[in-house]
C-alpha cells in the first residue's frame, strides 16, 4: 500500500492549486481517503475527506475553496484549492482510513506536500 502526496508550491494569495494523493495497494472503492495538512508550529488539521462511495467532508476553514475530487481510472485523489489565503500554508497529507469517520483510524499516509501561500 502507497499514497503519494504531490502539486504543493509556492502561490499568491488568491490563488489555486491541485494536489493529487496517487495511491497503489488498495481500490479505493474499499476506502476513504482523508487531506490533513499542519503548519509549522500547529496540530495536524483535518481538511477534507473522500469516502469510498463519494461522500465528501470539508473543514469549515476550506468549505467553498476546496473540493475533493478522484479518479478511479488512475487510482488517485485530488484537492483543488482555490481562492488561496496565508493560513493555508502548511504540509499536506493524504491518508487512508475504513471511512471519514473519526472513528476510523488511519493506517497509511502519504509524505506531504508543502503548500506557501504569500501575501
Amino acid at each position: 500500500v502507497q499514497l503519494q502526496a504531490s502539486g504543493g508550491g509556492l502561490v499568491q494569495s488568491g490563488g489555486s492549486l491541485r494536489l493529487s494523493c496517487a495511491t497503489s495497494g488498495f481500490h479505493l472503492d474499499f476506502y476513504a481517503i482523508h487531506w490533513f495538512r499542519q503548519a509549522p508550529g500547529q496540530e495536524r488539521e483535518a481538511v477534507s475527506c473522500m469516502d469510498h462511495d463519494g461522500t465528501t467532508s470539508y473543514a469549515d476553514s476550506v468549505k467553498g475553496r476546496f473540493t475533493i475530487s478522484k479518479d478511479k481510472v488512475k487510482n488517485t485523489l485530488y484537492l483543488q484549492m482555490n481562492s488561496l489565503e496565508p493560513l493555508d500554508t502548511a504540509v499536506y497529507y493524504c491518508a487512508r482510513a475504513k471511512g471519514c469517520s473519526q472513528e476510523y483510524e488511519y493506517d497509511f499516509w502519504g509524505q506531504g506536500t508543502l503548500v506557501t501561500v504569500s501575501s
